[in-house]
């Protein structure tokens, strides 16, 4: 079964450009195309797409408050992949945080577009540009650092956090610790659990915040 995307962009060419770039893989095929945020809920629903690809600034409704109506309103909601111009744009660290999984700029190359979207389908990495850690970082609050000590991680799972802010997959953070790849799987499970974190990106959003990891 191929990998299905659904694109949100107010742009045409932006649509066309990442369509010819996906639909050009055998593993990927994009179902279905919107203009604005506002006509992702029924699409979803519709077309049932394992990943959508999100603008963030969009006219009617932005990538933002679409991405948390996605996770709201759909029952087993797709990946979410924002895609923007500029990396430091903290609508994209909006989007993040509000559920996004990852993070593409518009002006990758091909072979990155279909990178990123095949790391956010598989929930195993992350793409969380330094830019965006620094907005995170810059963010941060005492209930972040609070819900931080209240999930008190073991050793092993602020080792596994840790390695996760760096964007590393299971099998690299295996690699490091010199475990098995499902030990760390258990552990990025806990990590997510304690921190009340729906995935990677939230559990590394308030590894940040919270002072738990500094974006140097």
């Amino acid at each position: 079964m191929p990998l299905t995307v659904l694109l949100v962009d107010d742009e045409p060419l932006v649509r066309a450009g990442l369509r010819a770039v996906l639909s050009a893989q055998p593993d990927i095929e994009v179902v279905g195309e919107a203009a604005d945020g506002a006509a992702v809920i029924p699409l979803v629903r519709q077309l049932r797409p394992d990943l959508v690809a999100m603008d963030v600034r969009m006219p009617l409704l932005d990538g933002i408050e679409a991405t948390r109506a996605v996770l709201r309103s759909v029952s087993e909601p797709p990946k979410i992949l924002v895609i923007t111009t500029f990396e430091n744009d903290e609508y994209v660290y909006g989007a993040l945080r509000a559920g996004a999984d990852g993070f593409l700029l518009k002006r990758s190359r091909p072979a990155e577009i279909v990178n990123a979207v095949r790391l956010v389908a598989e929930g195993d990495s992350l793409l969380f540009p330094a830019a965006v850690r620094r907005l995170a970082a810059e963010y941060g609050n005492t209930s972040a650092r609070e819900a931080m000590d209240r999930a008190a991680l073991t050793e092993r799972e602020a080792d596994v956090l840790r390695l996760m802010t760096r964007g590393l997959s299971n099998a690299e953070i295996a690699e490091r610790l010199v475990v098995g790849t499902e030990t760390v799987k258990s552990h990025v499970s806990a990590v997510l659990a304690k921190l009340g974190a729906r995935d990677r990106t939230q559990a590394v959003i308030a590894a940040y915040e919270s002072g738990f990891v500094s974006p140097g």
